[in-house]
């Protein structure tokens, strides 16, 4: 625990003046652009249960002879829309844009509505 509470308050004064100085020359400086790449792993996961879903729903539609009715095709269309208009809606409310901005109280003196000691002190 010492070491990283020696840690700490140094590593913050870095960020600090790092920020202080993209603040300034609106620039990170003269680092290289560090190109990081996407992680093969959940690409890996994504593709992995995108197979398993699109298996399994072939074979639940030919499981259930789902699509050799009109009945069917309809519940399948309804089925279909009903999920992209829910997926539109969520995006839409989901954008930041249409996001409302957190309210923020304001700031209220400590000691009420009496002067700081340090104002005090600026008018003696």
């Amino acid at each position: 625990m010492v070491g990283i509470s020696l840690f700490l308050p140094s590593w913050s004064c870095v960020k600090d003046a790092l920020l202080d100085k993209h603040l300034a020359e609106n620039t990170f400086g003269d680092q290289q652009l560090q190109v990081m790449g996407r992680p093969m792993k959940s690409l890996l996961v994504a593709i992995s249960w995108s197979c398993i879903l699109v298996f399994g729903a072939v074979k639940f539609i030919i499981w259930s002879s789902l699509l050799s009715s009109w009945k069917g095709i309809a519940f399948s269309v309804a089925g279909l829309a009903l999920v992209t208009i829910l997926m539109y809606i969520f995006i839409l409310f989901s954008q930041s844009e249409r996001s409302t901005p957190a309210r923020v109280a304001p700031l209220q003196p400590r000691n009420g509505n009496a002067p700081s000691e340090a104002s005090q002190k600026k008018q003696h």
